[in-house]
């Protein structure tokens, strides 16, 4: 028997910082806070991961966790549109990798969380069917270069919810609300995480590949006909545009019929379609952090919004939120009026990650699933050298309750990583929105172990769960 994973997360630009350090090249985040957005906060030094490694994961050996899941920086590994390899760049992912594997902490790798190489966007970014076959040209090299150390591989993180910040919010870079772009976006990256599942079977025996997908169980307001309508749509729009292409090959039917009466969907090539049967993945990672409260079209604009202020009323007084209109005529999202929010407007409701995981088993069978990012953001200080996240601790212990749930009804659960490691940056919320078990002071980067961190580190140490074996490469 195996061990279950116990561990937590980050991602190369919330947390490494070096921006233009060891011969890294500008990512889209990078031209984003330098050229575009230049009065916002940047992550150009982030949590200093890039010099601090070996502290953060000396404190993650001594919590008990024994995985840790962060991605590769792409444009640190190819800085340059020429196709030459930043060895620098290289020399410090073994260095982590070595590091991790000394202290016994299992690497869970993704290959793309968020900082697309600027060169690529240069050229229209997810836009351009020229982006999939480079992220696979890149996935292949780090497959050939990482394979021995690296047995849990994810091609892309929340391809959906990624998409919807650049092209249908607009709040990530490139900006530019529009469904048509929202949509190409879509195809695009799953088409190179196809691509790079593709390339990552001609490596025998370096692991398994997956996605980390952001799940959102969809729940209707009644139980009418109409609104039970609503909801499959909704899951199909949310959860099945991404799972579906993962896991069958294909996308969901009904959600693209329904969308191509509002977009165009010639993008979609007939000869792809052997790609995505040849590229399901071995395993799901599931970010879960909220549901999807759905209604019945109701008329009018429906919005997607994103509350990156951190106040609950600046939504409603026009503070700074985002909206385009995305989903019109298919269903509306809405809050649960009784529901539990954080400051940030994501509902509190731990129901949701069991139901996920029971729904991924119905729908794709028994498939490995690793929880990959779940945590709660909040506005927190330090006193005494510590943080006292009671509310943190309470989010943590109601979700675990439904993930042992989940486990013990027959989900194929491998592993669990709270987000995150320590505090990062939180892209457009800057350094206010604090989800780390480690609280990280931005202007010392010193690190303080928070209440979280020692409670969690008991919780691991009392859920020494077993699970099956799994073959690598099956």
């Amino acid at each position: 028997m195996a061990k279950f994973l116990w561990g937590s997360a980050t991602a190369s630009y919330q947390c490494e910082g070096a921006w233009d350090e060891g011969g890294k090249g500008p990512s889209v985040w990078d031209n984003y806070f330098h050229n575009i957005n230049t009065a916002a906060i940047s992550g150009d030094r982030a949590s200093d991961v890039y010099h601090r490694f070996e502290e953060d994961l000396e404190m993650m050996r001594q919590s008990n966790q024994n995985t840790y899941r962060f991605s590769i920086s792409w444009p640190r590994i190819f800085p340059k549109n020429d196709g030459e390899v930043n060895q620098e760049g290289v020399a410090f992912y073994h260095r982590l990798l070595d590091t991790m594997i000394s202290k016994g902490i299992t690497p869970n790798v993704t290959l793309y969380h968020w900082d697309l190489p600027l060169y690529l966007q240069e050229y229209g970014g997810w836009l351009n069917r020229k982006t999939p076959n480079e992220f696979a040209k890149y996935a292949d090299f780090c497959f050939k270069e990482f394979g021995s150390k690296i047995k849990i591989w994810a091609t892309l993180n929340e391809p959906y919810y990624s998409v919807q910040c650049m092209y249908g919010s607009g709040n990530y870079p490139p900006n530019s609300p529009d469904g048509q772009m929202f949509a190409e976006a879509i195809y695009n990256q799953m088409l190179g995480s196809a691509l790079a599942v593709k390339k990552f079977r001609k490596h025998k025996n370096i692991g398994q590949i997956g996605i980390v997908a952001d799940i959102h169980p969809c729940y209707g307001i009644d139980e009418s006909q109409e609104c039970k309508k609503a909801v499959f749509l909704a899951d199909q729009f949310y959860n099945g545009i991404i799972l579906d292409p993962a896991m069958k090959g294909e996308f969901p039917k009904e959600i693209i019929e329904e969308l191509a009466k509002q977009y165009d969907f010639s993008f979609m090539k007939e000869e792809d379609r052997s790609i995505f049967r040849d590229g399901i993945v071995d395993f799901l990672g599931l970010n879960y952090y909220n549901r999807s409260y759905i209604r019945p079209y109701m008329g009018g604009p429906s919005m997607v919004t994103h509350n990156n202020a951190g106040k609950r009323d600046d939504k409603r007084d026009g503070g700074d939120v985002k909206r385009i209109m995305v989903v019109k005529d298919l269903f509306e999202r809405i809050e649960d009026p009784n529901g539990e929010f954080t400051e940030w407007d994501f509902e509190i409701f731990p129901r949701g990650l069991y139901d996920a995981c029971m729904e991924v088993k119905e729908k794709y069978g028994d498939v490995p699933i690793y929880i990959a990012e779940n945590g709660i953001g909040v506005h927190e200080s330090l006193e005494n050298n510590t943080v006292k996240d009671d509310g943190r601790i309470d989010f943590l212990k109601r979700h675990l309750h439904y993930l042992l749930k989940a486990v013990e009804d027959g989900a194929n659960i491998r592993g669990y990583y709270v987000w995150s490691t320590m505090d990062i940056y939180s892209w457009i919320n800057g350094y206010e929105k604090r989800y780390g078990l480690v609280y990280v002071d931005f202007e010392t980067q010193k690190r303080y172990a928070k209440k979280s961190y020692y409670w969690y580190k008991d919780f691991i140490a009392n859920h020494q769960i077993e699970i099956r074996e799994y073959t690598y490469g099956q």
